[in-house]
């Protein structure tokens, strides 16, 4: 996967591909993208000519049978020429899914819970690939439910459960709401980065929303307006209160994460017995909002390919930000549960014992050997997803770390 670097690294260097030299869709995906840009200036016309930037991203990867994850475009693969546009660690290697059932089972067993749950469960691969290791260490579950928006990426799920672990399969529910209250382990693999974000822009030393507009040719386009605009008290907001820590005058753009604290607190409310664990890109507050960060980290994948434009092909390619961790410490924890640990997937799957679990495929058997070991240095090594990847849990009825955490947790710099 030779686009791994680029793309998870691409948050320092937005416009790593100029979207001039990305890929033309095929006429079909080319009309739903267009449907859907229509049905976005209907809507920014509805509202005078302005919609901000998170109300932008949530149509755009959301809107009902057009969006990025409700519509049909192929999301998830190894390479551009098979119509994806980005891979995730379960895609990579199924050692990913065998070391985090590891830390799943020690949670299970810890609070005394059997049931599982995943939000946005990808290909299907990690469901399985979980099952079926917790099969291997004697872990008995009785359920694994799926909350995922999109239909067709449901659909695929089942395919491949189906294929990878038949005689599990009847144990896989796909939730169309969640429940008031769950007693057992959660795991979100690369969600918290897709939720909308709020972008904001200093200029002059004003804090300005970023928002979209319309132009003359009737083109998307960024449109700032002050922050404080319509907003009172926004001194004393969350993204006020933000904003205001960033040092220096300078021209800056920043995102805030109101979507993904939300998620974190409805889930963790929702968590009254067992552990979350959400792994994805990202930083604590600290070096989220360094000053000299001044471009923010907004990006988009696009056939293997990172790019800084949210207007190209709308509803066509993903749109994602990192994962401010220290706002998600807070929500998590403000909702009374315990942040049982938070560290990079490095140290996290180490712990855990991916090595053990690389030790159990001969080595001379070069042919599976060294795929599958070439796989383990792009998952744990710093200049791939070792280090920007982090991993946070929070828990409830766990009275003690799990080995995944025991040795190089970060939770101190949150």
């Amino acid at each position: 996967m030779p686009e791994v670097a680029l793309i998870y690294n691409a948050g320092m260097n937005p416009k790593a591909h100029e979207p001039a030299s990305l890929p033309v869709p095929e006429p079909i995906a080319l009309a739903q993208s267009e449907a859907l840009a229509a049905t976005l200036r209907a809507e920014l016309a509805a509202a005078g000519g302005w919609l901000p930037f998170d109300r932008y991203m949530e149509r755009a990867l959301y809107a009902p049978g057009l969006g990025y994850y409700s519509g049909g475009a192929r999301k998830f693969g190894l390479f551009a020429d098979d119509g994806s546009d980005f891979v995730t660690a379960p895609e990579m290697s199924p050692l990913f899914s065998a070391t985090l059932a590891r830390a799943v089972a020690e949670a299970l067993e810890k609070s005394g819970t059997r049931k599982l749950m995943e939000f946005g469960a990808g290909t299907g691969r990690l469901a399985a690939g979980v099952m079926l290791a917790l099969e291997a260490l004697n872990v008995s579950f009785d359920s694994w439910d799926i909350v995922d928006l999109s239909g067709e990426l449901r659909e695929r799920q089942r395919e491949t459960i189906a294929k990878l672990a038949p005689h599990l399969a009847e144990r896989v529910r796909w939730l169309d709401a969640l429940p008031e209250t769950f007693e057992g382990v959660v795991i979100g693999n690369e969600v918290l980065d897709a939720m909308p974000v709020r972008l904001f822009a200093r200029k002059d030393a004003v804090w300005h929303e970023r928002g979209v507009a319309v132009n003359d040719a009737g083109a998307f386009v960024f449109s700032d307006r002050p922050a404080h605009s319509g907003e009172a008290n926004w001194a004393q907001s969350e993204p006020g209160n933000v904003l205001a820590q960033i040092e220096g005058s300078e021209d800056y753009v920043a995102e805030t994460h109101e979507a993904a604290l939300a998620f974190t607190c409805t889930v963790c409310t929702m968590l009254t017995r067992g552990a979350a664990f959400f792994i994805d890109y990202g930083f604590p507050a600290g070096e989220y909002y360094h000053p000299q960060r001044v471009q923010g980290t907004l990006m988009c994948h696009y056939r293997h390919r990172a790019h800084g434009d949210p207007f190209l092909y709308p509803g066509l390619q993903d749109i994602t930000a990192h994962v401010e961790f220290s706002g998600i410490a807070q929500a998590g924890v403000e909702t009374g549960a315990d942040l049982l640990g938070y560290t990079s997937q490095a140290r996290f799957l180490m712990n855990a014992g991916i090595t053990e679990v690389l030790g159990e495929i001969d080595p001379g058997d070069v042919v599976r050997f060294m795929p599958a070991a070439n796989a383990v240095q792009k998952l744990v090594s710093e200049a791939e997803m070792g280090e920007l990847f982090k991993v946070i849990a929070f828990s409830r009825g766990i009275d003690s770390t799990l080995a995944a955490f025991s040795r190089g947790d970060r939770s101190h710099t949150l």
